[in-house]
Order: C-alpha cells, then sequence, then structure tokens
C-alpha cells in the first residue's frame, strides 16, 4: 500500500535536502525512508532504487543552479557577466553542498539531454560570446571554465584552503585571471 502524501516529487526534494545535510554520496533509500517514518519499500512505489533517486535530486539541482544562474546573468556580457555566473554558482555550491554535489552525478544521456544540463552549457557560450571566441574554440573555453570553477568550489567546500590569505581575494584573482585568458584567447 502506498502510504499517503509520498510522491516522486517529495521524496526527491527530501533527498536533496538529505544531501544538504548528510552529503550526496551518503543519501540511501533507508535514510531517506527513516526521514518519512516509513520502510524502505514504500518508496519503490515511486522511485526505482538509488541510482534513479539520485538522478531525480542530480536533474533538481541542476534546475536550481541554472534559474540562479540565469537570473544573475540577465542583462550582462564580458567581465561582468562571466563574474555573475561564478558568483551564482560558487553561492548555490556553499548553500546547497550536497545538491551542489548531485550536479556533478552521472546522468544517462537522455535524462541529461531532458534536463537543466543543456542551459548551463548555452549560458557559458552566451559568455563566451561576449568574448567574441570562435565557436570551435568554445567548447575548450567551456571546459576551462568548468574545471576551474569546480576545482576552486569543490577545495572551497571541502575546506581544502588553508593559507592565511582570504579565498574570497583568491577567487576574484582567480576570474580576473579567466577575464583576461577569454580576452587573450590563444590562436589554435
Amino acid at each position: 500500500m502506498v502510504r499517503v502524501g509520498l510522491s516522486v516529487d517529495r521524496l526527491t526534494r527530501a533527498a536533496a535536502d538529505l544531501a544538504d545535510e548528510v552529503g550526496f554520496d551518503n543519501v540511501t533509500v533507508s535514510a531517506l525512508a527513516r526521514g518519512f517514518g516509513v520502510k524502505d519499500a514504500n518508496l519503490y512505489a515511486h522511485i526505482k532504487n538509488v541510482h534513479d533517486l539520485k538522478a531525480r535530486v542530480a536533474v533538481l539541482a541542476l534546475a536550481e543552479l541554472a534559474d540562479k544562474v540565469a537570473l544573475e546573468l540577465a542583462g550582462r556580457a564580458g567581465k561582468d557577466a562571466l563574474v555573475a555566473f561564478a558568483n551564482a554558482y560558487r553561492a548555490y555550491a556553499k548553500e546547497h553542498r550536497g545538491r551542489y554535489a548531485a550536479t556533478q552525478f552521472r546522468l544517462d544521456p537522455e535524462t541529461a539531454a531532458a534536463s537543466a544540463a543543456g542551459r548551463h552549457a548555452e549560458m557559458t557560450r552566451a559568455i563566451l560570446r561576449g568574448y567574441e571566441l570562435p565557436e570551435a574554440e568554445q567548447t575548450h573555453a567551456v571546459r576551462l571554465l568548468h574545471s576551474t570553477l569546480y576545482g576552486y568550489v569543490s577545495l572551497e567546500t571541502a575546506e581544502a584552503f588553508q593559507h592565511a590569505r582570504g579565498v574570497d581575494t583568491s577567487w576574484d584573482r582567480v576570474l580576473d585571471a579567466l577575464d583576461v585568458l577569454l580576452r587573450n584567447w590563444p590562436s589554435p
């Protein structure tokens, strides 16, 4: 018998909240069921397995992040757009560590295509158009931006920066350096 009040959406949101509390890697069907005061079996009427649950959290997190970034990007170009994008990304990661980790979850191609992952790529390419990068170079620049932002934010949220100088100053310098690089992109 399906427990009244449980739905895929409610379970997904609860799993996202749980990810923020205990870490995305620690989200399990059992932990989620305990939070609702039900047996694991009650959840399987709504989700297939833990992989399905985590994929749903990833899709939710990608949509939330895309909405946040899009709001900050509106009407901006060049370095202003780059900084707005990066700051929105960083703020989301710091506010929702578990959800942020979920954005890196490998989705199957069909789910990824239907998710907000495409919106992220389009927003990144919109930033790059402000730098007038040739289309053939944009994939490389997207990878550079993603790996730089992901790396910095991941290290910061893991509290891996132990130097006395502030991480905010370093963040600003990283964004300055990215801006200079994008304005002076090397020829192939």
